[in-house]
Formats: structure tokens, sequence, C-alpha cells
């Protein structure tokens, strides 16, 4: 990869983890937390009705897919079920550029299997996020009676679509930051051993070593970068070539910490402590091998 930007940016970069959502469905505090200050906020919302838009924004930013990161959360983040179909929409205008990451709220759905086969054989949808900070109940809830979360992983682990699961904290008023433990995501695994399963953030910022081990020790768990500053991953996550071929890179864009989503791209690809072999992984074979093009 050379050092002009143009030029270092390899073909084929996916951007795992970003938000494009139905901003009406929003809670007014949580609109004004990621609006606030952004100087972008006019394009954003023309990019969340213009899918074409978006897809030529990120082509000139030098990514060629991203995944559209959507859930239900009616009492922090006021999105609900519909948010599923929104996202699929987004999707199938273009299926080349778009991954759609839906979800459930088990305790709001009453009849999880029913809700499970919308989602996964309807909307088809390619992925499924599991937010608990923001859904308000761990990601190994079905142990303790959520059996609703149960059907949900088993039907992803049946149909061999994968789960992002939130790991960290959260900003947003009402967020529950403990349940991003990312020591739960750790049960899981032992109870859906097929499930291929996402853990966002890495755990960020107070559990980085727990979701090492986690992905360590399971050979379906996979990591993503999105939300930590690029200057900080060798620093933070030391460990990172370990698992070089389970990091998928993400940079959860637009949220407050996000300000530029190439430019959080350049500074990881200029980053002189990791190799570029681990860097072209990251950025482009791994998620080919989580999601094949299309």
């Amino acid at each position: 990869m050379g050092s002009e930007q143009g030029k270092r940016v390899p073909e084929g970069v996916t951007d795992i983890h970003v938000h494009i959502q139905p901003w009406e469905q929003l809670k007014p505090e949580v609109r004004a937390k990621l609006g606030g200050g952004r100087e972008d906020l006019d394009a954003i919302r023309r990019y969340e009705s213009d899918p074409h838009a978006f897809a030529d924004f990120l082509a000139e930013n030098g990514v060629a897919r991203v995944g559209l990161v959507n859930y239900p959360s009616p009492e922090v983040m006021g999105f609900d079920r519909t948010s599923n179909d929104f996202v699929a929409a987004y999707r199938d205008a273009r299926p080349e550029v778009f991954l759609a990451w839906g979800g459930m709220s088990p305790p709001h759905e009453p009849d999880p299997a029913a809700e499970a086969r919308r989602l996964l054989d309807e909307l088809r949808l390619d992925g499924v996020k599991v937010h608990p900070p923001h859904q308000g109940f761990a990601a190994n809830a079905y142990l303790d009676g959520l059996d609703g979360l149960r059907v949900l992983y088993a039907a992803c682990q049946e149909r061999g679509v994968p789960v992002m699961i939130h790991t960290g904290t959260s900003v947003f008023p009402g967020a529950r930051s403990r349940l991003g433990d990312p020591m739960a995501v750790d049960d899981v695994a032992v109870d859906f051993p097929e499930l291929r399963i996402v853990m966002a953030h890495c755990g960020r910022p107070l559990w980085y070593d727990e979701a090492y081990f986690v992905a360590r020790r399971h050979a379906n768990v996979w990591v993503d970068l999105s939300g930590i500053p690029p200057r900080q991953i060798p620093d933070k996550l030391p460990w990172l070539e370990r698992i070089g071929d389970k990091v998928l890179w993400g940079t959860d864009w637009p949220s407050p910490g996000v300000r530029d989503l190439r430019a959080n791209l350049d500074a990881f690809l200029g980053l002189p402590q990791l190799p570029d072999e681990l860097k072209r992984r990251v950025l482009v074979s791994n998620p080919r091998r989580l999601f094949p093009p299309r």
C-alpha cells in the first residue's frame, strides 16, 4: 500500500459497522446526541433516504461495502421492529454494496419464533444485531429465562446467519453499560458453538482483555474494530495479530466519536505498528470470508 491517500486503500474494503437508520424513530435526546456539532448532518439525512447517493459517497471514500446496523431499541434509542424493514429495503436497492444487520427485542415479541422467521426468511437479513446496553438484557439472558433470545440465536445458527453483539459501553441516555461485558458472549459461544458471532467494539473501552479471551477461545467468534480510535489500536489491542483471521474493519460512523469515515480508514492504514498483510486481511479478505460478495 503506497503512502498517498488514494493509492494505499486496497480494493474491496468492507466497513462492517455503520449506521444508516430511520432517524424519525429516534428519541429527541438521542437525535441531539447523534447530530450535535456535526457539519455533515444534512448529508447523513440525505443518505438515509437515498441508497444510491450513499453508495456513491462510499465509493468516493474507498469503501466497497458496508454493514448497515439496525435493531429495535424502543426504550433507549426509539427504534421499533420496522427498523428491520427499513434496512432490508435499503439493502435491496444496492445489494452489492450493502449488508443488512437487523434485530429483535425478545421482551417485546409475543411470538419470537415467528419474528425470527420473518427476519431471516422473509426479509433475508444478512446478520442480526444484539445490543445489550440499549436493549436492556445481557447477551446470555436466555440463561435467566429470556427464551426468545435463545430462539433467535438458534434460528441464526440453523441458517448460518451471523450475530453481532455489542460489547463495551454506551454514552446514550438510558443505556446500561454493565450489560456490555464480553464475558456474557462466552456463554453464547458455548451454547451455540456453530453460531458465527461478531463482538462489536472489542469491549471498548473497559473490557479489551475479556474480548480477546472470548475471541481466542472460540473458533466462531470474531471482533470488529468499530468505535476504537485507530491510533489507540496498537496499544489497546496488542494481541490483534494473534487472532488476525477473525478481525473485521468497522468505523461506527456516524456515531458521536466518529466524524469522518475516510479519516478513520486512512489512520488505520497509516499505523506503522501493524503489517500491511494484517491490514489487508482486516479490510478485505476477512469480511469476504464472513460475507462472500454477491
